[in-house]
């Protein structure tokens, strides 16, 4: 319940302190005298938009504070614990919220520091306002499926679907995101599939290049190596080559060495012609050791003509292949390892392909359990709205008014986070006429009266927000603001109820009645609140009936009004 509200420095107001009960409480007075200000500077303290137009000029700052009175199951106490601002259970819960002449604002719940977010969010659970306009909300078939949800208490599943939804979408996303891929691997593997064959017949090793083109360089000079190795050996074979020379000197020193008789050659002889035998054989050993190794190097020398024309192919087939591809030879490895994973990479999207599409199957599936669930309980909840709204149209002079849920199943494509079903409210306003949507048959002031009845039905008798009224009653009269004004009193004996209204027979209703009024002071023009007795009431309620000049007749009626 709304305890007090203080204002200060709001446009007109310089200061207001008002103190509400329970009930219906009622804010009369003429156009102009500064009803919305109040309602505004509500909406101020509860965390609604502010701009620096709301100070009063003049003024550093404006200020509003609203004090509530809260049960112990408020569902505005959870909002407090996650912002670490719990209560006592018979504390009142203090909203402030002071606006800078520059436009800036600090909030304040139970003078703790707060964000304006915490104050709208907690506004949001304290306090409802149903404006002279707000029906045509209700003319916007957009906002029916929501304002059923609500009345079903249905806001949980809704945000499960959402969830639901959202996976379905992640799902569905992923699936085109791996077809995508796939399609550009399909139209790539023929040509992946012959490159990797053609490296498959090269199979190109590491470092080939570099020993190709040694090989290479060897065997274009190994012709002319070959003739100088045969020279050489030629020299060394020639019957007046080395070999042979020293073969002949040789046998001449042994035959002079054994010419000699034993003992007759002196060792001075004896000895150098020994030694020169030795070396001419080291000589001759050596000799042949080296023809040995030139007919080696001969052999290895006798290359096949073919084998340079191979060499030089396999290397030019290597680089032409590496150019293809556009690196170097010794890459080629890489290049065909890289190959091989693109195919199987695409083997693997096709298996991602096919468990992407039973991702997609199963989030499906979910949700369309969920929204067939879900439509059916709003199906549930809308039989149930139209036999609470129309308990509400008879009271309200709309008796033979009928009121409709229409429910709609959309098509797979027109599906999203909030179901498979559109909700739109329907009315006719007179017997066998046909159903059709509230803006096409209701008139204004069956509209004023079908969104109060709406707002009355939608709430479920909860108690638990202060209902605002402003100028609900527009647009009716007489036997008809009449019936208005005891709906709001049937409805102010479980919740609070504040109306701003010009209607004297919503006036009468009232509990508690106060008159806004502007009052000069000084070069100044204020907004003042005057709490009214029985007597001022009535002056009151017979000036809303007669207007400036109020007569004994109108008095007399404000009390048959009052007294009914």
């Amino acid at each position: 319940m709304l305890n007090t509200l203080s204002i200060r420095n709001v446009v007109l107001i310089d200061r207001l302190d008002v103190a509400f009960g329970p009930g219906l409480t009622v804010l009369s007075g003429e156009t102009g005298a500064g009803k919305s200000i109040i309602l505004d500077a509500l909406g101020l303290a509860l965390g609604m938009r502010s701009a620096r137009s709301l100070v009063r000029a003049g003024a550093d700052q404006a200020s509003v504070t609203a004090v509530f009175s809260i049960a112990p199951d408020h569902p505005a106490r959870p909002l407090l614990a996650a912002a670490g601002l719990e209560i006592d259970a018979g504390e009142d819960l203090v909203l402030r919220r002071l606006l800078g002449a520059d436009g800036r604002s600090r909030a304040f719940v139970n003078d703790q520091p707060a964000s304006v977010r915490l104050l709208r969010d907690l506004g949001a659970q304290l306090l409802e306002v149903f404006g002279q306009h707000d029906g045509h909300g209700l003319l916007n078939a957009a906002t029916h499926r929501g304002l059923l949800d609500a009345y079903g208490a249905l806001e949980d599943e809704v945000a499960a679907l959402g969830r639901l939804w959202e996976a379905v979408k992640a799902a569905q996303a992923q699936l085109e995101d791996i077809e995508s891929r796939l399609r550009k691997a399909q139209e790539d593997s023929d040509l992946t599939r012959a490159a990797l064959e053609e490296l498959d017949r090269l199979e190109p090793q590491a470092g080939e290049e570099e020993r190709l083109a040694a090989e290479r360089a060897f065997l274009m000079q190994a012709q002319h190596v070959a003739q100088t190795v045969q020279s050489a050996y030629g020299v060394l074979e020639d019957e007046r080559g080395p070999q042979a020379q020293v073969s002949s000197a040789l046998a001449l020193l042994e035959q002079a060495l054994g010419g000699l008789q034993d003992g007759a050659c002196p060792p001075a002889v004896a000895a150098p012609l020994d030694r020169t035998a030795q070396a001419l054989e080291r000589a001759l050993i050596e000799i042949e050791e080296a023809v040995a190794a030139l007919t080696e190097a001969g052999q290895a020398l006798d290359v096949r003509p073919e084998r340079l024309e191979q060499a030089e192919e396999r290397l030019f087939a290597l680089r032409a292949a590496a150019r293809k591809h556009g690196v170097g030879v010794d890459d080629l490895v890489e290049v065909r390892a890289a190959l091989l994973a693109r195919l199987e990479s695409m083997e693997n999207l096709e298996e991602a392909h096919g468990q992407a599409q039973d991702a997609l199957a199963q989030a499906r599936a979910a949700y369309d359990k969920a929204a067939s669930a879900l439509a059916e309980k709003r199906a549930k909840a809308g039989v149930r709205l139209q036999k609470a709204l129309a308990k509400e149209l008879a009271p309200l002079k709309m008796q033979k008014a009928a009121f409709r849920v229409a429910q709609t199943m959309l098509p797979p494509e027109r599906h999203g986070p909030q179901g498979m079903d559109q909700i739109s409210f329907e009315v006719c306003t007179n017997p066998g006429t046909p159903f059709g949507p509230l803006g096409a048959i209701a008139s204004g002031g069956e509209l004023s009266r079908f969104s109060l009845a709406m707002k009355v039905a939608l709430t479920g008798g909860k108690g638990h927000k202060v209902m605002v009224f402003d100028e609900i009653d527009q647009g009716v009269g007489g036997a008809v603001a009449d019936a208005v004004g005891r709906r709001l009193a049937a409805l102010a004996r479980t919740a609070q109820v504040l109306v701003v209204t010009h209607s004297p027979q919503v006036a009468a209703r009232a509990s508690r009645q106060y008159r806004v009024e502007k009052l000069e002071q000084g070069n100044t023009i204020c907004t003042h609140l005057q709490a009214l007795d029985e007597e001022e009431r009535r002056e009151e309620i017979a000036r809303m009936l007669a207007g400036a000049d109020v007569s004994d007749e109108a008095r007399s009626a404000a009390r048959a009004l009052l007294e009914a």
